[in-house]
């Protein structure tokens, strides 16, 4: 065998090797796979148009959809404030997937506990379960708050989060004034932005619920669940420093998901002061940066007398144009010379690569409002994003996306589709090809299928390496996003004209 201790072979190219390619042609013949014609035959035709019209009519299933569960976003907002940690009443597999989730796609440690309910809880409830895992999580990991939301077992049984928080104080797992956030969070329905929505206003309304708001000059700023927060956070600091605002982040999980390695371990690093939190009842406004998430928070907000403001990802000259005159207008504050310069230099930059740009067919999945930012850029470099995908994007985000489409001849022919999954994606690059694909790491078996040119600008990339540390949100990361689109472009073009003599007419050193 080619595997031996003077030569480690790594598994790309391991199971290449003869003995392997071998085994692997045996293992077919045990498995009784049809002819390799046969294979053949069917994959062509489910690129077909026959085939995706029987693919688009399809109503009870879904394959591969570009969405989490709700959880997930409980986890990640609560993982954004203070010695926070998470806590999930109910299985600890559920759990195992949200840390790997965000701990595969940030390269940190992911720290969240569940209640650990198996069958017998499933049968009689999980109020011992949340007795036992409340005092255990005090009293091991030592957090300033535990925020609690649930999974699909906890729900379907019925599991009172109020009754069971109260019951376990009752019985000495926290002390009575301890901090227990809680929210239920289904898993069956909606998807991780619904989770985050449904948990952040979890967390204000347990520090705000029968308070008198005493209105100050702060501006609350809810990023929404974001990939890119690490990057985007600190871009977004620095702006609201430039300008001189006063401001509390609502959920920050900059720090958290990049922690240095200097000889000591945080289990918790950096987030929303808890008194911070609590004071945010008193902001004069909320802004979410992300409408799709944050309908709830905002209502609530709202409620205490706050003005509001929703945006959809601020990425790109319009998005970052429209995020910066809305903090101006909330605040009083001028925008300052030195972000008008930045956006100079940005218009500068699109209009020196419009050549490039201009005509480029894009395919964007994703959150709705990634989607909708992503596809506003793109048009701005006059690029076209044909097809538009959002599972967990509703009848009102596909109107919100026919206006973005409308009011661009770059959109003309543009679609977007609500509730779609990455199997719908694959009927449309295959029967209405595009230049190049933006979404997650999920969308390398598109690329491979459909040969399209993959960009990962989505939560989660797995198979990358870093990419949440730089910011795509404000002028600067726009500029970021816009190298990255020409550098795929220029990468695909070298590929194409690589063959000497063939193709090398156009293997430029210039572009």
């Amino acid at each position: 065998m080619p595997q031996n201790v003077d030569k480690i072979l790594d598994h790309a190219p391991l199971f290449r090797e003869p003995e392997y390619k071998q085994m692997l042609a045996e293992k077919a013949k045990l498995e009784n796979m049809p002819p390799a014609e046969k294979v053949t035959e069917i994959a062509d035709w489910t690129k077909s148009w026959d085939y995706r019209e029987k693919n688009f009519a399809r109503t009870s299933l879904s394959v591969n959809p570009a969405k989490a569960c709700q959880p997930l976003g409980a986890v990640f907002v609560a993982s954004g404030f203070e010695r926070t940690m998470s806590f999930v009443h109910g299985s600890q597999g559920c759990v195992a997937y949200y840390r790997s989730h965000l701990s595969r796609h940030f390269k940190e440690p992911s720290s969240a506990v569940s209640s650990s309910m198996t069958e017998d809880a499933a049968v009689f409830g999980g109020l011992n379960n949340m007795v036992d895992g409340l005092a255990n999580t005090y009293k091991l990991y030592d957090p300033k708050m535990i925020a609690v939301s649930t999974t699909c077992m906890a729900e379907v049984i019925g599991d009172d989060l109020h009754a069971f928080i109260e019951t376990a104080k009752e019985k000495g797992s926290v002390p009575k004034e301890y901090d227990v956030p809680f929210a239920h969070t289904p898993a069956f329905v909606g998807s991780h932005v619904t989770g985050y929505d449904n948990m952040l206003k979890g967390i204000l309304e347990h520090f705000w619920k029968g308070k008198t708001a005493v209105p100050n000059t702060s501006i609350n700023i809810i990023p929404g669940f974001d990939g890119f927060a690490v990057g985007n956070n600190r871009e977004l600091k620095r702006i609201l420093g430039l300008m001189g605002v006063e401001y509390t982040i609502l959920s920050d999980v900059s720090d958290q998901f990049d922690t240095p390695s200097d000889g000591e371990f945080r289990m918790y690093d950096g987030g929303t002061k808890i008194e911070a939190a609590r004071d945010a009842v008193n902001a004069a406004a909320t802004i979410s940066l992300q409408e799709y998430c944050t309908p709830k928070t905002l209502e609530y907000c709202n409620g205490f007398g706050q003005k509001t403001a929703a945006l959809n990802y601020p990425l790109g000259v319009a998005g970052t144009d429209q995020l910066l005159q809305t903090i101006s207008e909330l605040s009083g504050k001028p925008i300052p010379q030195e972000l008008e310069m930045e956006r100079g230099r940005l218009i500068d930059a699109m209009a020196d690569s419009q050549s490039w740009l201009h005509g480029k067919t894009y395919a964007i999945y994703g959150d709705p409002d990634f989607v909708y930012g992503m596809a506003r850029f793109i048009m701005e470099t006059g690029g076209e994003p044909k097809h538009c995908l959002a599972t967990n994007g509703t009848k009102a985000w596909e109107a919100k996306m026919q206006e973005l489409f409308d009011s661009s001849p770059f959109g003309v022919g543009c679609k977007a589709w609500g509730g779609k999954d990455l199997w719908h994606m694959r009927s449309l690059l295959a029967t209405e090809k595009v230049d190049l694909l933006i979404g997650n790491s999920y969308g390398k078996y598109l690329e491979r299928d459909t040969d399209t040119p993959l960009i990962r600008l989505m939560f989660p990339i797995f198979d990358r390496h870093h990419h949440h540390r730089f910011p795509v949100w404000g002028y600067q990361g726009a500029l970021r996003v816009l190298v990255t689109l020409l550098d795929k472009i220029f990468d695909k073009l070298d590929d194409d004209t690589m063959d000497p003599g063939v193709t090398d007419y156009s293997f430029d050193l210039t572009r």
